[in-house]
């Protein structure tokens, strides 16, 4: 298939909860795990540039293998809990995998590695099986050099480096007994020189660094310590005694080939009042031909602080030099910390898998950077100008991805709200109107949100866009001003300008009384709205704050858990069911998108109703289910006396008459209104209408029956969406998800003889590097023709006037929105 057709305009993610996962190259590219994938991610371009594909379970480690020269790197290392490690080379500009390093029988946790004056690379790999294996890796071919066991004890990370004046291998674990293990290579294999001992509680982090021909090893530990160690050759012997006055440090010594080398504890860093999970040498570079490392160490704590320690020039004594993270909020701290090459940026990842990056300029401050899920997306849904995206999952959030012009020419998309924290899993959205939507959740409620004034103030000065005009849409006269959600509570509260935070009369009343006021919420104090003035997206912290939208109606009526959503074109009705075993249970419901009331209950089927839609012009609504069938109903005329509509069942399948087997997991309708599609576990994809009708619902109420051949997709079928336009061949384009984590695009087109060819055509699938890893969820083309964020209209539309470009969303189960540019030219 041609490249051109399908492109990768924006991948939504985020880190995963582990703290080894992330390195940052000299190439000033970061990589990091992400569910099953390590991304490679520009932090200049502020874009995933590549995926990289090969684990069969979550990312738990990533190193980059530095060079000594201060060079781009070539190599990555990552482990992860398909108990492999896998060595990734650079060939061509692109990363391919060379090499799975299968041994271990349990998850691996750490990896680093070393390139050997043999040109071998060695690598170490930490384990949940209690054991480090070492590996050397040479021209595409690992192989397992060594296994250490350490009983019933775990090595939490691992660091490679080579003695000072030698080429001799240097191994350093840290485990969970809070000691640090040394091992050198003797003789082939290695063997245990020293144990470390100071730490009070596991041992998070250990990593080498080179300074002046000496190696200085940093370790990290729950006691919320971080303690420096110095290794220097010993030349010449020295006196146990040391001279009257002097203050001699103790000594910890180990011979390899003659010489003798020294362990000394350089300093003990105390600053962090948590968990000390990362710490990171900063890079040496390479300055007139020699390299020099600055000596510059940097630290992550679940404290929510990252500090940048350093000796003063004066006195040598390590201090203190940047602290910068959160004071407050409420979230949990940092896993780790990376600094770029330059020293001009630091980063740390987060417990929940945001990237948090600081840059110098004047002072440290905040910059832009990537973000997503850190769990399944389970739906998502375009606003009806195809500006924003809309997303939620099982991380319980809901999140609003838009584009962001830069240096007036460059787009890249970003997380500019988090309009909802949840206490439940989401499960499904729908859009109702250009600022409102409805989410549905583990729990049996609905809950309806609309965006306060700060974030279309903030929408417009993103976006570009007048502010007058999205105001004068939206009735902005009576929006709140931003959010806030109380403390231990689900509903986010209106806050409005002017007003106090959670006023409460009867509060206010017993503290003038001058009784002693004491509650729940002096422990667990709420997340207070403060006003934002964006020009560019927020980082993590307003995010989690400040961009949340007020809840303006919780809808009731369903007996179980929220599974699906649907809103038609007029945003006048929103079509919503729930999990269910029993038919009485598998009714859908409808709501008023104007008062909120149920309108009605539509039962039909007799398992849950997986998805829905409503057709372009809003009369049909198509409803497929678990139990292997449709459903299709037609909006009535209102009567004189009502002014809501109502819907009444016009056909649906049965077990008897159904096409597909097995469940049915997706739909969606023709922008003509004539046909709708449905996509199935059985690996089926069919396209349903009236043979030789204009109109899905015929006058003469023939039988809704397949009108296309039945397309076997090779893959269990969970995702389907139709193109909003007719390509210029009058052929339909349809996008379809697989179980596998594939997307492939055909096109359809009517004929009245099957028999005469194929209604089918393949025309483009994503590769490897551009496929989700585990199930895709949702797929949702944007509702108008270009790419949001585009200005040049002229480029997007050919000589006749026919769109060029269209933009495909898709969700997945490994924890990635992504959005595909796709060129109809090439169709």
């Amino acid at each position: 298939m041609a490249a051109s057709v399908l492109q990768t305009c924006h991948v939504a993610c985020c880190a995963n909860r582990t703290p080894h996962v992330l390195s940052w190259s000299r190439r000033d590219l970061i990589a990091f795990g992400t569910c099953n994938s390590v991304a490679l991610y520009d932090p200049q371009e502020i874009k995933i540039i590549q995926l990289l594909n090969k684990h069969t379970g979550r990312v738990n480690a990533v190193q980059w293998v530095h060079r000594k020269d201060c060079g781009p790197e070539k190599q990555l290392i990552s482990g992860g809990s398909d108990n492999t490690v896998i060595v990734w080379e650079e060939r061509d500009g692109k990363y391919t995998s060379s090499a799975v390093c299968s041994g271990h029988s349990g998850p691996v946790c750490a990896v680093d590695g070393v390139s050997l004056a043999s040109g071998q690379l060695l690598v170490a790999s930490a384990s949940s099986d209690s054991t480090v294996k070492l590996w050397t890796y040479s021209s595409g071919e690992a192989e397992c050099l060594q296994t250490i066991s350490f009983g019933s004890g775990f090595m939490m990370d691992v660091s490679l480096a080579l003695l000072p004046g030698s080429e001799v291998p240097v191994l350093a674990c840290g485990g969970d007994d809070s000691k640090v293990y040394l091992y050198v290579q003797l003789s082939g294999q290695f063997q245990k020189v020293l144990t470390l001992q100071g730490h009070e509680d596991w041992v998070r982090g250990v990593e080498w660094a080179v300074k002046d021909g000496e190696l200085l090893l940093a370790s990290c530990s729950q006691d919320c310590l971080i303690r420096v160690w110095r290794l220097v050759v010993k030349f010449a012997p020295q006196s146990e005694m040391a001279a009257e006055g002097d203050i001699k440090m103790k000594e910890d010594v180990f011979e390899v080939k003659g010489d003798v080398y020294a362990v000394t504890l350089e300093t003990v860093l105390a600053g962090h009042e948590n968990w000390v999970y990362g710490i990171h040498w900063q890079p040496p570079y390479n300055k007139g031909g020699s390299v020099e490392q600055p000596l510059s160490l940097l630290s992550a704590s679940m404290d929510k602080t990252m500090i940048l320690w350093g000796p003063e020039d004066t006195s040598g004594v390590w201090v203190e030099n940047v602290r910068v993270g959160e004071v407050g909020g409420n979230t949990l701290g940092f896993f780790g910390c990376q600094m770029s090459p330059d020293g001009s940026k630091i980063l740390a990842h987060a417990f929940h898998g945001a990237l948090h990056l600081w840059y110098k300029d004047q002072e440290w401050s905040p910059g832009v950077v990537l973000s997503g899920h850190f769990n399944a997306v389970q739906d998502l849904s375009w606003d009806p100008e195809g500006e924003f995206l809309l997303s939620v999952g099982s991380d319980q959030t809901t999140r609003l991805f838009m584009p962001w012009r830069r240096n007036c020419s460059q787009v890249t998309w970003h997380e500019i709200s988090r309009p909802q924290i949840h206490g439940y899993d989401m499960q499904c959205l729908a859009t109702v109107g250009r600022f409102q939507f409805v989410s549905g959740a583990d729990e049996k409620v609905l809950r309806v949100f609309r965006a306060p004034r700060n974030f279309v103030e903030n929408f417009a000065n993103i976006a570009g866009t007048s502010l007058e005009k999205l105001m004068a849409s939206t009735d902005a006269a009576g929006l709140p001003e931003g959010a806030s959600t109380p403390a231990l509570g689900l509903s986010n509260k209106a806050v409005f300008q002017g007003t106090c935070l959670f006023c409460d009369l009867a509060i206010q009343s017993t503290q003038e009384e001058g009784e002693n006021f004491s509650s729940v919420s002096d422990q667990y104090k709420e997340s207070y709205f403060h006003p934002l003035s964006l020009a560019e997206p927020p980082p993590e912290d307003h995010l989690l704050q400040n961009t949340l939208w007020p809840e303006v109606q919780k809808l009731y009526g369903h007996g179980f858990e929220m599974f699906c959503l649907a809103s038609d074109s007029s945003r006048t009705v929103v079509a919503s069911a729930c999990k269910a075993s029993k038919a009485e249970h598998a009714a859908i419901l409808l709501w008023s998108a104007s008062s909120w009331k149920q309108l009605q209950a539509l039962p039909c089927h007799s398992l849950t109703v997986t998805q829905m839609a409503f057709s372009p012009d809003g009369r049909l609504l198509l409803a497929v289910s678990r139990d292997r069938t449709w459903s299709l109903w037609r909006k009535e005329d209102p009567g004189v006396d009502s002014s809501e509509p109502s819907f009444s069942l016009y056909t649906h399948s049965t077990k008897d008459s159904a096409v597909h087997t097995r469940i049915i997991w997706s739909c969606d309708w023709s922008p003509d209104n004539k046909y709708f599609v449905t996509s199935s576990r059985d690996k089926k994809v069919i396209v349903w209408g009236h043979h030789g009708s204009e109109d899905c619902v015929d006058k003469n109420n023939s039988a809704v029956s397949p009108c296309s051949s039945v397309l076997d997709v090779g893959d269990s079928a969970t995702a389907v969406a139709i193109c909003p336009l007719i390509l210029s061949d009058q052929s339909y384009l349809l996008a379809v998800g697989l179980e596998s984590g594939r997307i492939v695009l055909f096109k359809w087109r009517p004929m009245e003889d099957l028999s005469s060819g194929s209604d089918w055509s393949k025309c483009a699938e994503t590769d490897a590097s551009q496929s989700h890893t585990l199930v895709v969820k949702r797929l949702r083309w944007r509702p108008s023709a270009g790419q949001a964020g585009q200005r040049d209209e002229s480029e997007s539309q050919n000589k006749s006037g026919h769109p060029v470009w269209v933009q495909l969303a898709s969700a997945g189960a490994d924890h990635a929105v992504k959005i595909f540019n796709i060129n109809t030219l090439t169709l």
